[in-house]
């Protein structure tokens, strides 16, 4: 049974919206990493899976740089 890749785009983005917070970078990943998989083999389920998490993997290594760049610059949240 093949999952057409805008089904599982759509089931993405319908989890993201749920939680935004945590899906900073998830959907961006799993749609690139969906296509990705579809023409490497068709593996669009596992590729988007796998995008998912590079891309939330993504997200956190730039907010964790933008936070430590506001500290060195004395620019710190309050």
């Amino acid at each position: 049974m093949k999952v057409p890749l805008f089904t599982v785009a759509a089931a993405l983005l319908m989890l993201g919206a749920s939680s935004t917070a945590n899906a900073k970078g998830c959907i961006k990943g799993a749609v690139v990493g969906g296509v990705a998989g579809h023409y490497a083999g068709h593996h669009g389920v596992l590729g988007a899976a796998a995008g998912c998490l590079y891309g939330r993997h993504h997200a956190k290594e730039q907010e964790r740089q933008r936070q430590q760049q506001g500290q060195v610059n004395g620019q710190g949240k309050l």
